[in-house]
């Protein structure tokens, strides 16, 4: 047994699947499957249950499943620690953004990252905010950026953006020359929304309720700009950041303050407090709380 047999179990495991973890792994399929064979016979019990096209962990899988990502895990901070008394500086950084995040907020972050660091390499994921703090979580990814707060315990976060929601209704709208609107005056109102994958959908449904009305979603989009041309088509109401509303076109759309109640939207970088993160990782917080800081006053 070597730690790759124990990878390859673990994969298998995660998806359920022996075709999907030999793509995840870039290997074929019998030389998966040929490995947790290896492995079963070497422990003496059947790891998976294969029901039809189904498999599932057997009893004895599920003990092993446990001691192999303990074994993993550890193996993979040994890996790193090393990796940076190798490579000094060298290094690759996985990044989860909510879209409207990476293009509003990052672009020159990065490019000033790169300018001090040409040899570490970025790779970006564009997920809502859920799914990034999913995968942070689970060491899909070395950082997030995400809707504050975390719902887990098990983050050190980085506050740089306190704002808030504004409404956003079309020019010949009812509310379009109010100086303010309250939530519950909402309540009769077409809602364009962020999809159930991005933290403000279920926020906007909850502050919805609490003011007294469930909200009639007639359009969800994962993209900023959609959310905004569908309003200014007059299909609905939108609530979206001051980030975003600033930069939209005045002519074509009215951005109202939101009260009773404001709506925070407070944005924030996540990483997990009980893995080993590697230099790149660890100077790309130190090199973001800097420059955040000096631009939007982080804490």
């Amino acid at each position: 047994m070597d730690i790759r047999h124990l990878q390859y179990f673990l994969e298998v495991a995660r998806l359920r699947s022996f075709t999907k973890a030999a793509q995840s792994m870039f290997i074929t399929q019998p030389t998966i499957s040929k490995t947790i064979k290896s492995l079963e016979d070497e422990l003496g019990v059947a790891l998976f249950d294969r029901i039809g096209k189904r498999i599932e962990l057997t009893d004895a899988g599920k003990v092993i499943e446990l001691q192999a990502q303990a074994i993993v895990k550890s193996f993979q901070s040994l890996s790193s620690e090393l990796s940076d008394l190798m490579n000094l500086k060298k290094g690759h950084i996985r990044i989860g953004l909510p879209p409207m995040v990476g293009s509003s907020f990052f672009p020159r972050v990065i490019g000033e990252f790169h300018k001090a660091y040409p040899d570490v390499t970025i790779q970006l994921f564009e997920d809502g905010a859920k799914k990034v703090e999913q995968d942070v979580e689970a060491g899909a990814l070395d950082i997030g950026v995400i809707v504050l707060p975390a719902v887990g315990d098990m983050f050190e976060t980085f506050l740089f953006v306190e704002e808030k929601l504004n409404l956003l209704v079309h020019p010949t709208h009812a509310l379009a020359e109010c100086k303010e609107v309250p939530l519950s005056a909402l309540a009769e109102e077409a809602f364009v929304l962020f999809r159930e994958d991005f933290t403000l959908h279920d926020r906007i449904i909850a502050e919805c309720v609490r003011a007294g009305f469930q909200p009639r979603v007639v359009y969800e989009s994962s993209q900023w700009d959609l959310i905004s041309e569908m309003v200014a088509a007059n299909l609905g109401v939108a609530l979206l950041p001051e980030a975003i509303c600033r930069d939209l076109d005045s002519e074509r759309l009215r951005v109202l303050p939101l009260v009773d109640p404001v709506i925070p939207w407070h944005l924030g970088m996540i990483w997990r407090n009980d893995r080993y993160l590697s230099f790149a990782a660890r100077e790309w917080i130190s090199f973001t709380q800097q420059l955040l800081r000096t631009e939007y006053g982080g804490k």
